[in-house]
């Protein structure tokens, strides 16, 4: 069924597809990265806003990431499929499975270990926070699927289901079946990923399928129509900063 919406899709549009990203394959995992990350640098992909890190994981039974330390950092990971096992510095071990969201504030520094026990499949993202230091914290959000977004972590709105230390970033969650429309998040900068299924852009805007993802500037009044049973995870920014390079 044909899409009423006709206004313009957005001030500006940026589409990264997945085939295009960076990939690292190690024993137990291959991640697939959208921005410049460690040997790889592409001064043209350092960022979008105050997110500087987004990688999509796939892990063998027992790969992951060994205990290793960040500081200064919010951390978001998605499970889509499996279970990944966080373990901390602070003393905490849980279980984050598939339909669940871990927020992490690494503050002044936190040391932990991400494994899987079986097939696992997670995205991950970083954002710079708006000061630095303070006690690192970690929450486990469950998520109802839902057609409509649902803010995960957000650092302005009272209703999201973690906070974190990044004024005005929002991240929604929605699973949308085949014909069904939503809205893109009204801010000045949205990054709209596609974990799995495809979407079109209304009207006239670009099909996106598995791993793609779209960077938009001004997107009020944009929409998605998912073509198949589809995941969508997108961050609003609520002010245009200035991307800032990866912590080393």
């Amino acid at each position: 069924m044909a899409s009423s919406y006709h206004e313009p899709v957005a001030d500006s549009i940026e589409v990264r597809r997945g085939a295009d990203r960076q990939v690292i394959s190690e024993p137990g995992r291959e991640t697939k990265h959208s921005f410049a990350f460690g040997g790889h640098y592409d001064p043209a992909n350092l960022g979008f806003g105050p997110l500087i890190c987004h990688f999509d994981d796939a892990l063998a039974p027992g790969g992951g990431y060994p205990m290793h330390g960040h500081a200064d950092l919010e951390i978001v990971s998605w499970v889509l499929d499996g279970v990944l096992t966080h373990t901390d510095s602070t003393g905490a071990r849980v279980e984050v499975p598939a339909g669940a969201a871990q927020v992490m504030s690494a503050g002044a520094g936190i040391r932990h270990s991400e494994l899987a026990d079986g097939p696992t499949r997670f995205v991950q993202m970083w954002l710079r926070p708006d000061s630095s230091g303070g006690a690192p914290r970690h929450n486990v959000v469950p998520v109802e699927a839902a057609s409509e977004w649902v803010p995960i972590a957000s650092g302005s709105r009272g209703d999201a289901l973690a906070r974190i230390g990044t004024a005005g970033a929002t991240l929604y969650a929605a699973q949308v079946g085949p014909g069904g429309e939503l809205p893109l998040p009204g801010e000045a900068l949205t990054h709209l990923y596609v974990p799995t299924g495809s979407v079109q852009l209304t009207d006239g805007g670009p099909a996106l399928g598995a791993g793609d993802a779209v960077r938009l500037r001004g997107s009020a009044g944009v929409r998605v129509r998912a073509e198949a049973e589809t995941v969508l995870l997108a961050w609003g920014f609520s002010s245009v900063a200035k991307s800032r390079p990866r912590p080393s």
